[in-house]
């Protein structure tokens, strides 16, 4: 067992910054030495001395000049025990002595204030360190393990160059924030990564960093290797998508894949395969994903969620992906909860449709099938007002951290308005960081809410309605629900729908929507709510 010899030096009598530390560190196991306030330096040396401690926790707020003084009377002393090459020094302050302490290149850890109990806890867990960084987990579950119960930190970055992409990038690492990089490459590598000839030249950089090559990847990847070492990932390509699995998962160790069943299609024109061509390939990337111990997201959900699809239809989808990962042999799952989507839903209903869709996803866990929460602000709400949309993203965070996240999916403020660069991704992690750390603390029991209860029993039964129906169309088969032509013909006549596919090719664009009770609902003609029996009804 380690110890931690503390104390507030001078005439310095703040102690609760001591104290807090100190209660953190015992329950990581550590015994603790706690010598109290305004210690003077001959006591604290003799203190070291006699306790001989691992580590030794100094405080001081009061002003840097004579914090200068009592440091380097420390010092000239402490360097005199045989024992002094053995401890690791940390210092706590404020942001004026922490710079202070910091010219004197011999404290292992800086506490400033500005950091959040998660930077304790992980700092006691020996992660800060430097000779042992190059040890963080480099794989989804373990790291989720590692840094338990506190979320993983999410964020992505794709700027209008490589070379800018790689500068940010090294920066979001070295901050230490960061737990997750997920590099958002342009529509053309998306697209068209294996048919560069494809490519429009003049939508470089559109919606992401123009990457193009094998070396691009690893490039941005070594970016990485800094810092607390955050796990990278990549959004998907839009075809070849077995072909794209393989290349993140040799380049950039991908952390996760995000595969769609329906999309990336004729249905939302990201690519140019046909519905059910995109289907039967995005299955099989999911499986080849699954079968080399790649975690997966199956993101369906918020794409219908995007394009105005109505509750129940939402969590339908989202049970329906969860299913599909399953089968296909997806162990590790990750199940997006997409906030505030679409617009004017209410923190009501927003989180009964989110815990309805976590009851149905988590019904299907076992051994062999573990779901990861992830949460995040619905980025099609934001408004352009940066101080608005900071208030939105901190509200929203705030109450999803109810959903106890094993992710959290930042979205910078500022990306209504344009892509976000470190500077703006670090300030809203630190503000949606504070936001779960409030949560954390004690929200109120949102499913004793009589309403909210009554809305997550309505929407997990008519979301099974939606299932149900969509096996009927294949009673012959042995698993409708895994099988393409099916779930093709459940877009096509329209039991999967949505007002946003108005007018496409493929679907039927004929649903109605409407907001009732700051919830969405499916409505007739005369804006009366249709339950999914009539609905589906009406259209089969």
């Amino acid at each position: 067992m380690k110890k931690i010899l503390a104390a507030s030096i001078g005439i310095d009598v703040h102690i609760a910054g001591i104290l807090n530390f100190l209660e953190l560190a015992k329950r990581e196991g550590y015994e603790v030495v706690n010598l109290g306030a305004a210690v003077p330096i001959n006591k604290l040396i003799e203190s070291i001395e006699n306790e001989k401690p691992d580590i030794v926790a100094i405080s001081y707020r009061l002003g840097a000049d004579a914090l200068t003084k009592l440091l380097d009377e420390f010092f000239r002393k402490v360097k005199e025990l045989d024992i002094y090459k053995k401890i690791d020094f940390i210092f706590g302050g404020t942001l004026e002595t922490g710079e202070v302490a910091r010219k004197y290149g011999i404290f292992k850890k800086i506490f400033d204030g500005s950091e959040e109990e998660e930077d304790v806890v992980l700092f006691l867990r020996g992660q800060m360190k430097y000779e042992e960084k190059k040890n963080y987990p480099d794989n989804l579950p373990e790291r989720i393990e590692f840094k338990s119960p506190y979320p993983l930190i999410r964020h992505h970055i794709g700027l209008q160059t490589i070379e800018e992409t790689i500068e940010e990038i090294k920066k979001l690492a070295d901050s230490e924030l960061l737990d997750i990089i997920s590099l958002a490459p342009d529509q053309n590598c998306q697209q068209y990564f294996f048919e560069p000839d494809k490519m429009d030249p003049n939508q470089d950089g559109a919606g992401g960093a123009p990457i193009r090559s094998k070396e691009d990847f690893i490039n941005l990847y070594q970016a990485s290797r800094r810092g607390n070492y955050p796990l990278v990932r990549c959004y998907s390509g839009t075809t070849h998508i077995v072909d794209f699995s393989k290349l993140l998962k040799q380049t950039i160790n991908n952390a996760w894949a995000a595969i769609p069943i329906f999309w990336y299609s004729e249905l939302d024109k990201r690519s140019k395969r046909t519905l059910l061509a995109a289907i039967t390939e995005n299955m099989q990337g999911i499986k080849w994903n699954a079968e080399n111990d790649v975690p997966v997201e199956v993101n369906d959900s918020h794409q219908w969620e995007l394009r105005y699809a109505h509750d129940s239809l939402a969590v339908a989808t989202a049970y329906l992906s969860a299913y599909i990962a399953k089968k296909l042999g997806v162990r590790w799952y990750v199940q997006q909860y997409m906030m505030n989507t679409p617009p004017n839903l209410s923190p009501k209903m927003d989180i009964a449709k989110a815990i309805a869709k976590l009851e149905l996803v988590e019904s299907l866990q076992d051994e062999n099938f573990i779901p990861y929460r992830m949460v995040r602000t619905g980025l099609l709400s934001f408004p352009a007002d940066p101080n608005s949309a900071m208030g939105q993203l901190v509200a929203s965070m705030f109450y999803a951290s109810y959903l106890n996240p094993h992710i959290i999916h930042v979205v910078s403020y500022c990306e209504a308005m344009k892509r976000a660069t470190s500077k703006e991704i670090l300030e809203s992690v630190k503000m949606v960081r504070k936001a779960n750390s409030l949560a954390s603390r004690g929200l109120p029991d949102f499913k004793s809410d009589p309403e909210i209860k009554s809305r997550i029993d309505l929407l997990k039964n008519e979301a099974m309605v939606i299932i149900e129906k969509i096996k009927e169309f294949s009673i012959d088969k042995e698993d409708p629900l895994t099988d393409p032509e099916t779930l093709y013909m459940a877009v096509k006549t329209g039991i999967l729908d949505a007002v946003g596919l108005q007018g496409n090719s493929i679907a039927q664009g004929k649903i109605k929507v409407a907001v009732i009770n700051g919830a969405y609902e499916a409505v007739d003609d005369q804006g009366n709510i249709l339950r999914e029996k009539e609905r589906l009804r009406k259209i089969i």
